[in-house]
């Protein structure tokens, strides 16, 4: 096995740390990423380090800025030469009724979870371009094609169009040797921080008619329900084997979309569906060489 230069976001906790761990026993060098690695994230990017036999290099990156989205880059390039496979898991998750929301809110949650993708692609492709090969890996939700509880808007909103940019991103970079994986968990409401660490609606006054009122029992009732039709063995471990299956597979064989859902919410039904719908329309349009990466001779 050829061990390959990882770079991914959101190291620090969850599914991150999970695949940056499991990347690093595969036997890869894994940029492990995350804000603020001096001061809020430093336990974690010490436990990392210190992990016996792995090659993890925690590295300082807030996808919310370019400044320090570029210097990420490239310390990975000066440090490794290459950057083989590169990985968007970073993200926010937020829980309340849409409408106690403030606009900014939104704004900064899309920041994280779709223009953060856009600043690391930009920082990171030329180097792949260039190279002619690579792989882009993106950590989406079932909840895109899914099912949609209510109080989770803001979020869905934000990995759907994480999504569509993926999809799209597959079909440009097809031509540049650069294959594209989109990995779709399901819900987990033990082994991640996702709902412990939620964002709420900063309009209260908002967002407490919501739960005076007729929704009073989603503020109690909503979460356990979730929680209720996940199985208890459901282990976000296994999200981190599939995207380590993944890099490890040869050029050319790596799924374009890749379900891992205990819960089974229906996402992988949709998905099968929509992503057909769309290679059709490629395939009218002439464009059917774009479904799959071509190997390009550097």
């Amino acid at each position: 096995m050829t061990t390959k230069a990882i770079l991914i976001t959101g190291a620090s906790s969850g599914f991150g740390r999970l695949t940056t761990e499991a990347l690093a026993r595969a036997g890869h060098t894994v940029y492990a990423s995350m804000r603020d690695i001096q001061g809020r994230n430093a336990t974690a990017a010490a436990e990392l380090s210190a992990i016996e036999g792995l090659d993890i290099r925690p590295i300082e990156m807030d996808v919310q800025s370019e400044e320090s989205v570029d210097a990420a880059v490239e310390h990975v390039i000066a440090d490794s030469g290459r950057i083989d496979v590169l990985i968007h898991n970073a993200g926010h998750m937020v829980f309340g009724a849409a409408e106690g929301f403030t606009p900014g809110q939104l704004a900064e949650l899309y920041d994280v979870n779709v223009l953060g993708t856009q600043r690391l692609n930009r920082a990171a492709l030329p180097h792949m371009r260039k190279a002619g090969s690579g792989q882009l890996i993106w950590v989406s939700s079932s909840s895109v094609a899914g099912g949609v509880p209510p109080y989770l808007a803001p979020y869905f909103a934000a990995k759907a169009a994480m999504d569509a940019l993926a999809v799209a991103y597959s079909r440009e970079l097809a031509r540049w040797g650069i294959e594209t994986t989109i990995v779709v968990p399901g819900a987990f409401t033990k082994g991640t921080n996702h709902f412990a660490n939620s964002g709420r609606p900063a309009d209260q006054d908002r967002q407490r008619e919501y739960d005076e009122g007729p929704y009073a029992d989603l503020v109690t009732g909503l979460q356990p329900a979730l929680a209720a039709t996940v199985p208890e063995d459901a282990d976000p471990a296994g999200v981190a084997d599939r995207i380590v299956e993944a890099v490890d597979l040869p050029f050319g064989s790596r799924p374009f979309r890749i379900h891992y859902d205990p819960a089974q919410d229906g996402a992988a039904v949709s998905f099968g569906v929509i992503d057909r719908v769309r290679a059709e329309m490629l395939r009218r349009l002439g464009l059917a060489d774009l479904l799959s990466p071509r190997a390009r001779a550097c």
